[in-house]
């Protein structure tokens, strides 16, 4: 996949996909970079704020995609999710919780799994910075337009950003009368109302009220539990007062609120046809040990404690394994309000958005995403993400020496408080899970039995552990009694707070040298601090007492007492769950500060057409890994760091995200006719991985060594491929081609088309930090690969025929659009068994509208063809396997993981009824 040649062949494999590429690239249809009109041959300039000042879309020398408030309506976007189809180079996927949601722009995204990373391509709604990226995975109401910014961006104000940003407008309150409405009934008993009422309440003073209700069945059904998972309940208020005593003076407040009742998310197995390494499922009687090739002692396990083999190869059934009781119930609020004043002062305008939000989401879990009871979160308050935070940002703008410089001045405050509770804990059956992972996992499979106490055969079991393990051999026998009744315990009431404070001076200037040719040149000073605390609850006191009873024997010259010490202490305390941090609190603060900014060359040779070359330097801020998993590894006890847990929290710790960004562009519209053109390449040091390793979250800042590692970086030791500190550089590059299109070659009728080709890529010889440390063996799959969900090709595409229905007014509406993806891997680690194949999805939409579409019917569909496809796909938690003779992988030598997947959605459709006045 590393290269774009065999990319494209990929792409071109696919029948399906091949064709609908060859019809885009053709009939030039998709991406809406600029919307025309429904009832004339010329385009309607599109008016954005990139900048800081209102310009025409095609004056703006940045990559940036505006979508209009038509197009977003015919796409059936109700959140940002759906932009993927109409943007090219952005990719929005969600995972373990809607709280997750993760934005990508050129293949540059953060995993949201882990609160404590802030986003790489971060949301602002009407100017109003969102916490994380997930948080727009909200209704959003009438919406005027949406613009997707791409490469670095902060210069102008707002929260700074290491790949791109997503700011969204909603419509203003009107000082004329109107009301809109809209009921939509679909499948999966799909329920949407809407509507919205806007008017003058006074010359000066205008309101607006909008809200939404949406119910609808879930996509997974969860057979044990007689419930259905992923589905929708929920709604979302805004009210906005816009007054204006003068033509100098406007100031809009904004309130808002969006409660949401829903179970979510549900995952199923990577099956064996992606993943042979599974084994054999059609021979239930494969021997335990010494495995053959199609053999897997985890799936031997998860089969006899309950799991259904029909699980691992179901393909794309939507029928969960889930263990009884478990629930994937949660609830999520998030309100706020927002004041924005601009005030002409004469010979400058001040801008001033001043705002407050809080959002606060809880999620249970079936955590271990199958029928075996191994780990869950459970419905309460105990498990919680919480953001309060405060935003201030002030402009100035004007203009100097006869308009010959176009300035602006800012500033930009936000204090964030993060509030994380925990209560993951071991469920039912965990230590007979434990115990028969370990006794099917080397020499002792001959033991097994899964209904007998410690997973082995009475009598001859225990007597035969403790012969092998020699004198240790009680000790060890004692540890396998401990572990098996390690069930329902663990955290309690985990608390994690983040405190930070973010502020920044900046300024953004253009400079029209002439007529014909501007240098734009801005500059930031950010200084970012964060303070951090956590308390931990804890009721595992097995692993303490194994501890007790094995630590001495990690170091036994009996090389069986010493494997199984280890594994016992391994199993006992996964992620640090101990009783020994019962009561303990760590604390732990960081600070930084980072000069950024951007230079731009923009030259118009004539009036149709934008030449521009930028640079610009970019941040994301550093912070703290939110998962104590991060401490240390979970072998030797707390008591044996000196200075204890406190002493290692500098390992949660991870550096601010630095990128370099170049940029060629040309931008032609005219009448009918637009075509925007990019060439980009960016290089990110200190790049912040979150990964899940089956076991703990891993949060790594990559970089490369400019020398040869000698394959160091792609083996499994953690203390190999050290590089010096001199030598580390850039460690992830992202470069690559956009081309956007629009074109209106006749009345009623509209085309648009968008290709990316972005190669995002980690370089070879990796190191795990800046000073040059070893790359976690986890991650040793990333070295000259590219990253997760980066497809090197995408192309989008959209028809839109609006034609007139005889005389009296009416008008019809055809709208299709489409996005034509090539593979790429969905898990953050890249092992081959998270491959993605290359795929197509289309939306469309029929209807008939009245006179100045006072009324509507549409008839619509989501993925009309159906295509299956994972979202993001993971290693299934805990669920590893023997890496026991004579089974070789070649692919992942660790051994036999299992795997699950997040899919994306169904097919969906249904009929949708509008009404204005």
């Amino acid at each position: 996949m590393k290269s774009s040649t065999l990319c494209a062949a990929r792409l071109l494999r696919s029948s399906a996909l091949g064709v609908s590429l060859a019809v885009v690239t053709v009939a030039m249809p998709a991406q809406a970079q600029d919307s025309a009109p429904q009832n004339d041959f010329d385009d309607a300039p599109i008016v954005v704020t990139a900048q800081g000042r209102s310009q025409l879309l095609s004056d703006v020398p940045v990559a940036i995609s505006a979508v209009n408030a038509e197009t977003l309506q015919n796409s059936g976007a109700n959140d940002i999710r759906q932009l993927n189809q109409v943007a090219p180079s952005l990719l929005v996927s969600s995972t373990g919780s809607e709280a997750n949601g993760s934005a990508r722009i050129r293949g540059i995204g953060t995993v949201g799994d882990n609160p404590g990373l802030e986003s790489s391509v971060p949301v602002f709604i009407d100017g109003v910075y969102r916490s994380r990226s997930g948080i727009g995975l909200n209704e959003l109401g009438e919406i005027d337009r949406v613009e997707v910014q791409r490469g670095p961006q902060g210069t102008l104000g707002g929260r700074n950003s290491s790949a791109g940003l997503i700011s969204i407008y909603s419509k203003k309150p009107d000082f004329q009368f109107g009301a809109t409405g809209e009921i939509t009934y679909g499948n999966y008993d799909y329920w949407r109302l809407g509507g919205s009422v806007t008017g003058p309440i006074s010359d000066t003073l205008a309101a607006r009220l909008d809200g939404i209700w949406v119910k609808r069945d879930g996509f997974y059904r969860d057979t044990t539990n007689n419930t259905d998972v992923n589905d929708r309940d929920r709604y979302f208020l805004r009210g906005q007062l816009l007054f204006e005593p003068t033509d100098a003076l406007s100031i809009r407040l904004i309130a808002d609120y969006t409660f949401r009742d829903e179970k979510c998310c549900g995952a199923i197995y990577v099956d064996n046809s992606v993943n042979p390494y599974i084994g054999n499922l059609n021979n239930p009687s494969t021997p335990l040990a010494p495995l053959q090739p199609d053999g897997n002692n985890i799936i031997n396990v998860l089969r006899d404690l309950g799991q259904p083999l029909s699980a691992f190869n179901q393909g794309y059934d939507r029928t969960l394994s889930v263990s009884p009781g478990r629930s994937y119930a949660g609830e999520t609020k998030d309100y706020g309000f927002s004041g924005q004043i601009d005030y002409d002062l004469g010979g400058a305008t001040l801008t001033s958005i001043t705002a407050y939000r809080e959002y606060r989401s809880s999620q249970a879990s079936d955590t271990d995403y199958g029928a075996v009871d191994i780990l869950y979160r459970a419905p309460s308050d105990d498990a919680y993400r919480q953001f309060h935070t405060f935003t201030q940002e002030l402009r100035l703008q004007g203009e100097a020496f006869d308009g010959k410089l176009d300035w602006l001045v800012g500033g930009f405050y936000a204090n964030e408080k993060l509030r994380v509770r925990d209560n993951l804990r071991f469920g039912t059956q965990y230590g007979r899970f434990a115990n028969c992972r370990i006794i099917t996992g080397g020499g002792l499979a001959g033991l097994y039995s899964p209904n007998s106490p410690l997973c082995v055969a009475p009598g001859v079991g225990p007597a035969t552990i403790a012969g092998a393990s020699g004198a240790s051999g009680p000790d060890i026998v004692a540890a396998f009694t401990a572990l098996d009744g390690l069930n329902d315990l663990g955290s309690i009431n985990d608390r994690y707070s983040q405190n930070g404070e973010n502020w920044a001076l900046f300024t953004h200037n253009i400079f029209h040298i002439t007529d014909k040719l501007d240098f734009t040149f801005g500059l930031r000073y950010t200084n970012d601090k964060k303070d951090f605390g956590a308390t931990f609850s804890n009721d595992n006191t097995v692993c303490t007492t194994v501890q007790g009873l094995v630590l001495d024997d990690l170091a036994s010259p009996n090389a069986t007492a010493r494997a199984l010490a280890g594994a016992l202490i391994g199993l006992s305390c996964q992620g640090n769950s101990t009783a020994e941090l019962n009561g303990v609190s760590i604390s732990d603060s960081r600070s930084e500060d980072e000069f950024t900014g951007t230079a731009i060359l923009s030259y118009k040779p004539v009036d149709d057409l934008l030449l521009y070359a930028s640079y610009s330097r970019g941040y994301k801020a550093g912070g703290f890994n939110l998962d104590r998993s991060a401490l240390k590894s979970p072998i030797f006890p707390f008591a044996a760091t000196p200075g204890g847990a406190q002493s290692l929290v500098g390992a949660l710790q991870f550096d601010p995200e630095l990128v370099n960004s170049y940029e060629l562009g040309a931008k032609y519209s005219t009448g009918p006719f637009s075509l925007g053109v990019s060439l980009f390449r960016s290089d990110f040091k200190n790049f912040q991985l979150n990964t899940f390793n089956g076991t703990v979250f891993l949060v790594q800042n990559i970089n490369g060594c400019t020398t040869d590692l000698g394959g160091a970086d792609r083996d499994t030791s953690a203390a190999t491929g050290a590089c010096a500190q001199d030598d580390v550089s850039w460690g992830v590059r992202a470069e690559g081609v956009e081309i956007e299109a629009s074109l209106v070659p006749a009345r009623n009728f509209r085309v648009a088309a968008g290709l990316t080709y972005a190669d995002t890529s980690y370089r070879n010889n990796l190191v795990g930090n800046r000073f040059g440390a070893p790359l976690d063996p986890a991650l040793r799959k990333l070295p000259g690969d590219n990253l997760s969900n980066a497809p090197e090709l995408v192309a989008t595409g959209s028809v839109t025929w609006t034609p007139e229905l005889g005389s009296g007014g009416l008008t019809g509406l055809v709208y299709i659009d489409g996005r034509m993806t090539s593979d790429y891997n969905t898990g953050s680690d890249l092992f081959p068994q998270k491959e993605q194949d290359g795929y197509a999805l289309f939306n469309a939409r029929i209807g008939v509208r009245g006179p100045d579409e006072k009324w509507g019917i549409e008839l619509w569909a989501q993925n009309i063809f159906n295509k299956q496809y994972s979202q993001v796909a993971f290693n299934s938690p805990f669920q590893a396997g023997t890496t026991s003779a004579p089974f070789t992988d070649p692919q992942y030598p660790g051994g036999r993981q299992i795997f699950s997947q997040f899919l994306a959605e169904p097919r969906t459709y249904g009929v949708t009824g509008r009404f204005r006045f």
